[in-house]
Formats: structure tokens, C-alpha cells, sequence
């Protein structure tokens, strides 16, 4: 049965669904205050210390809500629709199930149980604690299994049944473990990581003495790569002009209908959750107000993000943060809706199809760098996707003091999760793939 094209939700997820964003927003935000300076101090960071213990029997049962210092700990799909429990995430499944058409009842619940693989992961490798994964992590297989057999009984193998999708036990069970098997072998690599090595390898780490890449020094690799998806010549004063072109137009209809096919939105589930999330006035005000105390309106967005003018030891100009939520965000949405609005049968409102041709008229849908990839290419596409290798080989490569951080890694596989989000830019999958490329690069060199 096809739904409305809409997104589902599970029963009391309705309010949080408007609220999602910030919440998202804040969590990001808290964790990179903390732990986005180079010198992060791990070792004197105060441990998170649940108010009611959290047991491996709790963290396994669908009910329990987890707690950390008072604070509830969420956990998400697709890094935008959000959930307490486990429960809640069973039913938002078995809506999930019920929208799309599948060609046997084996395919749709193959499809949920995928939902509940990537919701169990978010659960245990939260952003806001690691609590839950050193549970996991510090108990046999066995342990878990059997924690999670005790769920059940001998003729009680189903956890949860709705119209369109079951949980069963050993699915549940299973989920659990290949979450421990792939976290007990594999270091997340982001900028609140546990792990100095995985602070480091994260493309928010800044580099104190700057990094030279394609003719200009940037304060990190995350400043390069946003600073990109800006053509050189477009200024702030630009940014705002479209902005307001994007606040003018309805974009329920457009949105609507990319969701309504199931093809493309499955394949672009994460994107269109992030074009819908930043298109609400909110968030266009948001973008509006840091762009107007950003800098001048007639200054290049590429180069005000570049180190200018800023010594070793001296504040940056933009944090790894801004980098992301403003910088990167705003230039996603640009060229995302650049890219979607060529979806053929869709058709985008009269406001936002003048609004798509400021944005092609000043580069957005295509990336332009001198020196790489014949000087300009799609936003999407493995040409873009292949320019991380590229710095990476500078930043691994070229400064000796980060390729004996990311050799001494050697033995455990780079990984990277995040609220089961992704990025249009460089998919997970890819970005992991190059990740652990580069080490081996890193390995060769030494041994010359």
C-alpha cells in the first residue's frame, strides 16, 4: 500500500516532530563546544553517570527511556525524526512498512528490520553519551544475547506486531550484536570522540598552524570543505538575496511530491529530512541573522572562510561548528534543491523556480575549484565525493604529526555514525571507505 508521501509517525511523536530540529541543533552544538579545540583535555572529562542505573537489562528492554545526568538521552533515524524509546521506534517502523509498495510481505518486513538494525545502533552509539555502547561493549556476546532472550519465553518470540512489520526476538537479538561486533573492532571518528585518535580524525579538528589546500590556508579540512560549495566571486549580500528568494516560496508541494516517489525517496531519505528541516522559517531566519553579523555584505563567503590575517595560538575566525550549521547547511540546501529540482514529473512552485535560477546563476549545483576536476563539477557526484581523498592526503600525508596519529590506529577500523544521519556531499559509506584508504597511504609512506 503507498502512502501520502508524507512522513509517518509513530503514536506521541507528533509534538517532537516540531521540535526535532533544535533538538538536533542543541545537541550538536553542546558537544562540539565541548570537544572541538585541538587540546580537548579527555583525561579530566567527568564520566556520564545515569541518575537510575543503566543496566544492560534496562538498555535491551523496549520501554526504558535513558537517562544521563538528568538529562533524557534520544536517539534517531536518518539524524531528523527522533525517539525515547524503543517502542516508539517499533511503531514508527511498522508505519514506515505500511507507506511503501513492496513486491512480497519477505520485502517489507526485510525493509523494517533494516529501520530497527540502524535504530538499535543509534540507541547504543549515542552522540550525547557513551554509556550505552560501554554496556554493551563490557559484556560478552552471550550476555547480551541472553539479556535479551529473557525478553521473552518459550512461545513468545515476537516482541512487537503491528499491521505491516513484527519484531521478532531473534531480529531483536541480532540487531544488538552486530552493533557490538562492528563497534568492538572500530573507532568512531568525530569531534567529541573518547579517543584523541578519533578527535583527530575528524575534519573538525583544528589545525593551529593551518593547512595549505588549492592555493589558500584554512583553519581545518571542514572549513576547506564547506568554503568549496561557494564559487568564489558570490558575497554575503548574495546569500541573503537568495535566502529571502527561498522564504518567499511554498515548497509543500515540491517536497511532497519527491516524496511521494518511492524510488528516489528512499534513496534520498537523509536529504530530503534535511532540505524539509532548513527550509522553516525559523531556520531561514536563523541563516539570515548569522550571515548579517557574519561580515560585509560585498566580502566573499569563500574566502571569509579561509585563515586570514591569524597567527598560531589566536582565536579562528569561525569555529568547526559554524562551519557546519551555517556555512555548510546553508550551501547544502542551495545545491540540493539545484539537484532535486531537475526530478522530472515534479514540478517546483513559480516562486521557487525563480528562487532555483538565482541560486544556478551564482554556481550552486556545481562546485568550482582551480586546480581539481577540470575547475568545476556537479555538487553530487564521486568527483566531489573524491576531493576529501585529495586534502586528506595533504593533512595524513604532508604533516607528519597528523600521519603518526592516524598510523597509530592500525588494528581497529575507522568508522563513522552519527544519530544514523548521513551527508548529500560524501555519503558515509564513501567517507568511511576513504577514511580507511588514506591510513593505508599513511602506512605505505612510513615504510619507504
Amino acid at each position: 500500500m503507498m502512502g501520502s508521501g508524507h512522513e509517518i509517525l509513530a503514536p506521541g511523536t507528533a509534538a517532537r516532530r516540531r521540535r526535532r530540529l533544535p533538538v538536533r541543533l542543541i545537541v550538536i552544538a553542546a558537544i562540539a563546544l565541548a570537544f572541538e579545540s585541538p587540546a580537548f583535555p579527555g583525561a579530566q572529562a567527568t564520566p556520564a553517570r545515569a541518575a537510575v542505573p543503566l543496566t544492560l537489562k534496562r538498555l535491551v528492554d523496549p520501554a526504558t527511556r535513558v537517562e544521563v545526568n538528568g538529562r533524557l538521552i534520544q536517539f534517531a533515524l536518518n539524524g531528523f525524526v527522533r525517539f525515547e524509546t524503543m517502542a516508539d521506534l517499533f511503531t514508527y517502523i511498522d508505519a514506515q512498512a505500511g507507506r511503501w509498495t513492496f513486491a512480497t510481505a519477505q520485502e517489507r518486513q526485510a525493509f523494517g528490520d533494516n529501520l530497527l538494525q540502524r535504530g538499535v545502533e543509534s540507541r547504543i552509539v549515542s552522540m550525547e553519551t557513551e554509556l550505552p555502547l560501554e554496556i554493551v561493549l563490557t559484556h560478552t556476546r552471550s550476555e547480551v544475547g541472553a539479556a535479551i532472550d529473557a525478553l521473552g519465553s518459550a512461545d513468545k518470540t515476537v516482541l512487537f506486531k503491528g499491521l505491516n512489520w513484527q519484531a521478532s526476538l531473534p531480529t531483536y537479538r541480532a540487531a544488538f550484536l552486530r552493533v557490538r561486533d562492528r563497534w568492538s573492532t572500530s573507532l568512531n571518528c568525530w569531534s567529541a570522540s573518547s579517543s584523541a585518535a578519533g578527535r583527530v580524525l575528524s575534519n573538525w579538528y583544528l589545525i593551529d598552524e593551518g593547512i595549505v589546500l588549492y592555493g589558500a590556508t584554512y583553519d581545518s579540512t571542514e572549513h576547506f570543505w564547506q568554503a568549496v560549495k561557494y564559487r568564489p566571486d558570490v558575497t554575503i549580500r548574495q546569500l541573503r538575496d537568495l535566502l529571502a528568494g527561498l522564504g518567499r516560496a511554498d515548497w509543500t508541494a515540491w517536497l511532497a511530491g519527491l516524496e511521494h516517489d518511492q524510488t528516489f525517496a528512499r534513496a534520498n531519505a537523509y536529504a530530503l529530512h534535511f532540505i524539509r528541516a532548513n527550509l522553516q522559517p525559523e531556520r531561514l531566519a536563523y541563516f539570515d541573522r548569522e550571515l548579517q553579523s557574519t561580515g560585509q555584505p560585498d566580502e566573499s563567503a569563500r574566502q571569509a572562510q579561509q585563515r586570514v590575517g591569524r597567527g598560531p595560538g589566536e582565536a579562528v575566525r569561525f569555529t568547526a561548528l559554524q562551519e557546519k550549521m551555517l556555512w555548510g547547511d546553508l550551501a547544502d540546501v542551495f545545491h540540493l534543491i539545484v539537484a532535486f529540482s531537475a526530478r522530472p514529473g515534479v514540478s517546483l512552485p513559480s516562486e521557487g523556480a525563480r528562487a532555483r535560477d538565482a541560486m544556478v546563476a551564482h554556481g550552486f549545483g556545481t562546485i568550482t575549484l582551480d586546480g581539481y576536476g577540470g575547475g568545476g563539477f556537479p555538487f553530487l557526484s564521486s568527483t566531489y565525493q573524491d576531493l576529501m581523498l585529495e586534502i586528506w592526503k595533504v593533512k595524513y600525508l604532508k604533516m607528519p604529526r597528523f600521519g603518526d596519529v592516524i598510523r597509530s590506529t592500525v588494528g581497529r577500523r575507522l568508522d563513522h555514525f552519527l544519530d544514523d544521519g548521513d551527508s548529500p556531499d560524501i555519503p558515509i559509506p564513501v567517507y568511511v571507505k576513504q577514511l580507511n584508504r588514506i591510513r593505508d597511504f599513511a602506512l605505505a609512506q612510513e615504510k619507504k
